[in-house]
C-alpha cells in the first residue's frame, strides 16, 4: 500500500470508530449475557431452558446442542467470555471479508490490501454488523462456516457440507443452505451436511436429554420465547404480517409469501450454478433465509451481506454504463439504509405508506436484493474431444455448463485436454 493510502484507511478509521462510539442503539453484550448465563445456570445443576437474563423475559433459544458449543464459557469471567466472542467475531469477519472481497480486489487490479482495509471500515459500520458486535451474536461464525462450505465445493472438498451441517445444529436458520445442495443436485455435500446436523443433534440429545425433548417438543414452537413477532427488529416476511395485522397474522398470506420466495430463490440460485457462480448462488441462499425464517432480527441481516457485495460486483463487471450506473447506484443506495437504522424510526404502529415502507425498509431491500443481484447468463464453453483430420483436437460446445463443476476447474480441465498425446 502507498503511504497515501494508509493514511487514507486511517482517517476512515477513526471515523468509523467515533461513529460506532456516538450513535445509539448499543446493545450492552446482551446475547453474550444469555448465552453465559445459560452454562452457568446448566453447570450448576439448572435447566438449560429455565434461565431467563435478570430483569427480562429473556432466555435461550438454540438447540442444546449449541448451548454444549458454547460449554466453555463455564470456565471463564464475565468480561473474558466478552473479550472472547468479540475477538470470534472478528476473526470471522476477516475470513468472510477476504473470502468475498479478495478475488474482486484481484479482478480488478486493486491494491487487494487497501481493499481489504476500505471493505472492513464499510462493513463495521453496517446495522446488523455493529449489532451483530454489540449483542454478541454467533451469526457471523455460522456464516464463516457455512461460506467455508462453498469454498469446499468450488475445490472439490470431500468434507463439503460439514460446515452447513454443524451451522444448521447451532442455529436452524442455516438449514435452507441444505436445501441449495439439493437444488443444486449436490447430494453428496448435501448428504454430509445431514449426517453432520444430524449427529451433532443426536450428540446434544445425549449430552442433554431432557433439554433436547423440551426444545424439539415446546420450545422450537413458541415463537413467544424469542420475542413479539410484529417488533420492528423483526424484518422476515412473518414480521412484515404481524405489524399488518397484529392480532391475527395471516398463516396462509404467509405461507403463500414463502413459497414466492422459495421458487424465486430456487430458479435463480439454480441459474447461477449453472454458471459456476456458486458466491451468488449462496448469496442468494442467504437472502431466503432471511426472508422466510419466522424471525429475522436486524443483526440476522448479516446474512443478507454477500448479495449485497454481489450487487456491487455486477455492477463493477457490467460493459453498458447504464446497466453499471444502476447496479452500483443501488448497491450504494442499499448500503446507506442499512447503515442508517432507518427502520428505528417506527418503533410505534406505522401508519399509512411511508410508515409501512419505514417499518420493512430492510425486509424489502431484501427482498429487492433477491431478484436484482446479477447472475450471469449461460456461456457456452468448449470441451477437447479426440482430435480431427487435421491432428488437432476437435470441440464440442456445451450448451449449459456442467453443474457440478467450478469454472476454475472447467478451465483446468479444458488446459489438460488441450495437452494430451495426440
Amino acid at each position: 500500500m502507498t503511504l497515501r493510502q494508509i493514511a487514507s484507511l486511517a482517517v476512515l478509521a477513526v471515523l468509523a470508530g467515533v461513529f460506532l462510539a456516538v450513535i445509539p442503539g448499543h446493545r450492552g453484550w446482551f446475547d453474550v449475557g444469555v448465552y453465559y448465563g445459560t452454562v452457568q445456570h446448566w453447570t450448576h445443576g439448572g435447566n438449560i431452558y429455565d434461565y431467563q437474563r435478570p430483569g427480562t423475559g429473556y432466555g435461550f433459544t438454540y438447540p442444546p446442542f449449541a448451548a454444549l458449543c458454547m460449554l466453555p464459557m463455564a470456565l471463564v469471567g464475565w468480561h473474558t467470555a466478552i473479550a472472547i466472542a468479540t475477538t470470534l467475531n472478528v476473526l470471522a469477519t476477516g475470513a468472510l471479508l477476504y473470502w468475498l472481497v479478495d478475488p474482486i480486489a484481484r479482478r480488478q487490479g486493486w491494491n487487494r490490501g487497501f481493499a481489504f482495509g476500505l471493505a472492513a471500515v464499510a462493513f463495521a459500520v453496517l446495522n446488523p454488523v455493529r449489532d451483530t458486535f454489540s449483542f454478541g451474536q454467533i451469526n457471523l461464525l455460522l456464516m464463516a462456516m457455512v461460506f467455508a462450505d462453498c469454498r469446499r465445493l468450488s475445490r472439490g472438498g470431500r468434507f463439503a457440507g460439514v460446515g452447513i451441517g454443524l451451522a444448521a445444529a447451532v442455529k436452524l436458520t442455516p438449514a435452507v443452505f441444505i436445501g441449495y445442495l439439493v437444488i443444486t443436485r449436490r447430494y453428496r455435500a448435501a448428504l454430509v451436511a445431514v449426517g453432520s446436523a444430524l449427529g451433532a443433534t443426536l450428540l446434544g440429545q445425549a449430552v442433554a436429554p431432557g433439554a433436547s425433548h423440551f426444545f424439539w417438543h415446546q420450545a422450537l414452537w413458541d415463537t413467544s420465547r424469542v420475542g413479539n413477532l410484529g417488533y420492528i427488529s423483526n424484518q422476515s416476511l412473518q414480521g412484515m404480517l404481524a405489524r399488518l395485522a397484529p392480532n391475527s397474522p395471516s398463516k396462509a398470506v404467509w405461507a403463500a409469501a414463502v413459497l414466492l420466495v422459495l421458487t424465486v430463490w430456487a430458479h435463480r440460485a439454480r441459474r447461477a450454478d449453472r454458471c459456476g457462480d456458486q458466491w451468488t448462488g449462496f448469496a442468494l441462499t442467504g437472502l431466503a433465509s432471511c426472508l422466510v425464517s419466522p424471525i429475522t432480527w436486524v443483526h440476522h441481516l448479516v446474512w443478507a451481506l454477500p448479495a449485497l457485495l454481489a450487487l456491487a460486483d455486477g455492477g463493477l463487471k457490467a460493459t453498458q454504463p447504464a446497466r453499471r450506473r444502476l447496479l452500483l447506484g443501488g448497491s450504494a443506495a442499499v448500503y446507506v439504509v442499512l447503515t442508517s437504522g432507518l427502520v428505528w424510526l417506527w418503533k410505534g404502529p406505522p401508519s399509512g405508506l411511508g410508515g409501512f415502507l419505514g417499518a420493512n425498509s430492510y425486509l424489502l431491500l431484501t427482498v429487492a436484493l433477491l431478484v436484482a443481484v446479477p447472475v450471469p447468463a449461460a456461456v457456452a464453453r468448449r470441451r477437447p474431444v479426440a482430435g480431427t483430420a487435421a491432428g488437432r483436437p476437435r470441440t464440442v460446445v456445451l450448451e449449459r455448463p456442467l453443474p457440478l463443476v467450478s469454472r476454475e476447474l472447467a478451465r483446468d480441465l479444458v488446459s489438460r485436454g488441450s495437452r494430451s498425446p495426440r
